[in-house]
């Protein structure tokens, strides 16, 4: 029970590899707060109270600092702490630099960027305050190497690698560590709707001849979220079969 007493928000945490995560975390002991926009958080939180954890949903958009700053002040009011932080929330706008519009860029960067920070500015200070915390931020491979008709997403997946080593200085002196994990490609409801062809073409070029599965990823957030990664910080996690 790696996470026993330990509180954990999760953003983006309905479906996918939030839901994965979340039964990770509550599995291990965690008290998990899943903060989404997608009202079937409400039924990924009762199915985790079903089988016997402890989970809560909380609908909270985290591009709306208002709205954070007050979702987070009831969880630390109601549970005296919030040990882990998981920025997993996400969006995609996909198109070439020539085709995206000005408005595919600032969505996503609003959600996959400002929506890091809004939630990392607002609940570091309860970090602070109980001296412990862990900083899960959601990078990409894509991040890593770039990505044709991805210019929004692509920056702020990159950008999330050069924010967790900067937290990770300024952090540190108060037990407070900072990670990202990069995943590679990961079976979800988009990459279902991919053409088989292109799908069976994408996996031929993975070393392990698979797709990544959402628990793959919860078990790297696991580990970071962990006592066994307490001298791990600054570090941006790929998990991605090799790819890159």
């Amino acid at each position: 029970m790696r996470l026993t007493h330990k509180v954990a928000i999760i953003t983006g945490g309905a479906r996918g590899i939030g839901k994965a995560t979340a039964e990770a975390f509550t599995r291990e002991g965690a008290k998990v707060i899943i903060w989404d926009l997608l009202d079937v958080g409400q039924q990924t939180a009762q199915q985790l109270r079903d089988a016997g954890f402890e989970a809560e949903f909380m609908k909270v958009s985290t591009t709306d600092v208002p709205a954070v700053e007050a979702a987070a002040r009831d969880v630390f009011e109601r549970y005296g702490s919030i040990d882990i932080l998981v920025n997993n929330a996400g969006i995609t706008r996909d198109k070439t630099l020539l085709k995206m519009s000005w408005t595919d860029w600032e969505q996503v960067i609003d959600v996959n960027l400002n929506g890091v920070f809004n939630c990392t500015k607002v609940i570091v200070p309860y970090m602070v305050e109980r001296n412990f915390g862990r900083i899960i931020c959601t990078s990409s491979v894509v991040g890593l190497s770039g990505n044709f008709g991805q210019t929004n997403y692509v920056a702020t997946k990159a950008a999330i690698v050069g924010m967790v080593k900067t937290w990770a200085k300024e952090l540190g002196k108060y037990n407070i560590t900072a990670n990202a994990v990069a995943p590679g490609f990961i079976k979800s409801d988009m990459t279902d709707l991919i053409p088989d062809e292109v799908r069976n073409a994408t996996v031929a070029g993975i070393p392990v001849k698979r797709m990544g599965l959402p628990e793959d990823i919860a078990n790297a957030y696991l580990f970071l979220a962990s006592d066994e990664a307490s001298y791990v910080s600054g570090h941006t996690l790929s998990v991605n079969g090799g790819v890159f």
